[in-house]
């Protein structure tokens, strides 16, 4: 009985730790040219420092033209941004660019 007890709440509490909102935001888009440190951060293998040379690239040379120029940005590889092109995206008005 004990240990069906310690096997229930193991079970409970992986279905709350996976029922996070973090979670279900690893399918969302990332608007490259509005997205925060935080959204940016979301995308695979891209940290918080890196998140900051997007916003500075975008705010000093202005907004990405199409999803692969992130490139440009020092520490997106073409591996890096081949593992988020699924998410990274160009919202022009009401247009969507897709990579």
């Amino acid at each position: 009985m004990k240990r069906f007890t310690i096997v229930a709440c193991t079970v409970i509490a992986l279905m709350f730790a996976f029922s996070d909102s973090s979670f279900a935001s690893v399918d969302k888009t990332v608007n490259i040219n509005t997205a925060s440190i935080k959204e940016l951060s979301s995308l695979k293998r891209i940290g918080e420092k890196v998140s900051q040379r997007i916003i500075h690239y975008r705010e000093s040379v202005g907004p990405f033209e199409k999803p692969d120029d992130i490139k440009k940005v020092k520490g997106i590889s073409d591996k890096i941004f081949e593992l988020n092109k699924e998410r990274i995206v160009i919202k022009d008005g009401a247009v969507e660019k897709k990579s």
